[in-house]
């Protein structure tokens, strides 16, 4: 089962990879997150095929760069649970991604 379904891609409109290289501010699209520990991912830009993203991984510290979506399909959290999409997130740009705590 994939995190993310083929239809939200097309709604938002997510860039795909390499599309924003030069875009100082990138949008980051969506949010995911392991409800039970701190971990975040925030998707910039996503593959053809749906499996690698570009984007911003916030936990013990941030950083920008690519992760796998099927990887994280396997990622558990402190209690056991799955990765997660924000389904009350909005897109907003990575400088502000940044600014949150």
């Amino acid at each position: 089962m994939s995190l993310i379904s083929k239809d939200l891609i097309n709604k938002l409109k997510i860039p795909k990879l390499y599309e924003t290289e030069n875009i100082s501010n990138p949008i980051c699209q969506i949010k995911l997150f392991t409800p039970d520990s701190i971990w975040e991912w925030y998707i910039i830009e996503i593959s053809i095929d749906m499996d690698i993203c570009y984007g911003y991984t916030k936990g013990l510290e941030g950083e920008l760069g690519y992760f796998s979506l099927n990887e994280l399909n396997e990622i558990r959290g402190n209690l056991g649970l799955k990765v997660e999409i924000d389904s009350s997130f909005t897109p907003i740009s990575l400088a502000s991604v940044r600014k949150l705590k």
